[in-house]
């Protein structure tokens, strides 16, 4: 979760007045407030571009008319911000991502006008290649590498742990950002736009041994507005075969099976749900251990909707993908739930609704 104040999560469950900001941050630098009446932040850790917004405002005049007018969609950019107001004369707020703005539209007359963007990822995934690239190294720097390639002013970091790949060449056409992706989940690990727009390589949280990032309580002073719990069968996959193909390093072939090894799993590989792998395969995994990493990554995400949840809560900016929270049910269940995607509302009485991809219930 995005560092916030204690003080800033207790207000959450209590009467508040939120803030929103939206900053226009044009191509020559400067930086314009926008007044807006409503829209959202979508986070989606399923999908290629994490974060994406819609903004509405009401001035029709911003409409552009010229590639020179201030909205014009050649390099715009959007900041925004969702806190809280203390009432004291302070605020708290919190970023939810940094976007290149893509359309501008609405009734020239009447208006209202809406803006969508993208996260910055959006940038590199557009810079195809004109040319084969070829990329080896280490993961960290082959990305900050693809990275740096179309925004050179971005900042990279890394929380993964960084290891050698195999040498790889991607075709004209192909797409960068799926490029880092191969590289991330090397080392086990995926990357994204964080919502102050740095790119981050990182693991993703283990559902059992981190430390809950907010609870959603059904309870007096809770969060909790309403939810579901199911469990679906499809599109899951209870093991996963990684394997390098070191082909144009002319290296021998590496691979690791990873399964779901917890007996009391649904999915348990053996089990009743029987064997379900899937298979990955990338010229960048040149070891047992970059196979392992990369097949553990790809389980995770294979095995996780056999349990899901669908909430409902009052809105929290400073929530995360991948986010373990603690949800109690009006029955008094307690379960733990990965975040997989949610929206922020831009306005006072909007909805924040979240969908999880793995839940387990917690004593």
């Amino acid at each position: 979760m995005y560092p916030v104040s204690d003080r800033f999560l207790r207000r959450l469950a209590e009467s508040h007045r939120p803030v929103t900001e939206v900053l226009l941050i044009r191509t020559d630098g400067e930086v314009v407030p926008l007044e807006h009446t409503g829209g959202s932040v979508s986070a989606d850790r399923g999908q290629a571009i994490r974060r994406t917004c819609t903004v509405t405002i009401a001035d029709v005049s911003l409409i552009p008319r010229t590639p020179a007018d201030q909205l014009a969609m050649y390099g715009a950019r959007l900041r925004i911000s969702r806190g809280v107001d203390y009432g004291d004369g302070s605020q708290e707020l919190v970023p939810l991502g940094v976007f290149r703005l893509d359309s501008v539209e609405g009734d020239p007359t009447d208006g209202p006008v809406t803006l969508t963007g993208k996260d910055i990822s959006v940038c590199v995934t557009d810079d195809r290649f004109t040319a084969p690239y070829r990329a080896t190294t280490t993961a960290v720097g082959a990305i900050e590498t693809l990275i740096l390639r179309s925004l050179p002013d971005a900042t990279v970091i890394a929380t993964a742990v960084d290891a050698a790949i195999g040498s790889r060449t991607w075709d004209v056409e192909a797409d960068p950002w799926a490029a880092v992706q191969e590289i991330a989940a090397s080392v086990g690990a995926v990357c994204f736009a964080n919502p102050d727009g740095i790119f981050t390589i990182a693991t993703l949280p283990d559902l059992l041994t981190t430390d809950p990032a907010w609870a959603v309580e059904a309870s007096e002073g809770g969060v909790y507005v309403r939810g579901s719990r199911g469990m679906s069968a499809d599109r899951v996959y209870n093991g996963v075969l990684a394997r390098g193909e070191g082909a144009e390093a002319n290296t021998a072939p590496v691979q690791w099976l990873a399964t779901d090894a917890d007996a009391d799993s649904p999915t348990y590989w053996g089990g009743p749900f029987g064997r379900r792998p899937m298979f990955y395969s990338s010229s960048t995994l040149t070891s047992v251990n970059a196979c392992q990493a990369a097949a553990n990554l790809k389980l995770a995400a294979g095995r996780a909707p056999n349990a899901k949840g669908d909430f409902s809560a009052l809105p929290n900016p400073a929530l995360e993908c991948g986010d373990v929270i603690r949800v109690t049910h009006p029955d008094g269940l307690r379960e733990l739930h990965q975040v997989q995607s949610f929206s922020v509302p831009l306005d006072e009485g909007g909805d924040f609704p979240i969908a999880t991809i793995s839940a387990k219930e917690d004593a």
